[in-house]
């Protein structure tokens, strides 16, 4: 399975290609998308990120969507942990939390 990549990232490397061809419809679909979404910078996201992937029971793919929907409340992250088989206590979300207010 390929690493996964941050909204920002998305926005960043569509926008790139953008400057040198015509997207895809698809593709351009995308970027919209990301323009839209994207609420930090590569460099905010990617350190965000890092913060997370230090937390215990956070792996690559939940610290992505977790900096890409940077969650406010305990039942935002539960709803984005519903399909992993992941279960975190009330101190593991505070600290999520915690470190997601930093870069809101």
């Amino acid at each position: 399975m390929p690493d996964p990549v941050s909204l920002a990232r998305v926005k960043e490397l569509l926008t790139a290609e953008a400057g040198r061809r015509t997207l895809p419809r698809e593709a351009m679909l995308a970027q919209q998308h990301a323009e839209l979404f994207a609420r930090l910078g590569v460099a905010e996201t990617d350190k965000l990120v890092a913060e997370l992937r230090e937390l215990p029971g956070v792996d690559a793919g939940l610290a992505i969507k977790l900096a890409d929907t940077l969650p406010q409340y305990p039942e935002e992250i539960r709803l984005l942990l519903s399909k992993e088989r992941v279960l975190l206590d009330e101190a593991q979300l505070t600290r999520l939390l915690e470190t997601i207010a930093h870069y809101r």
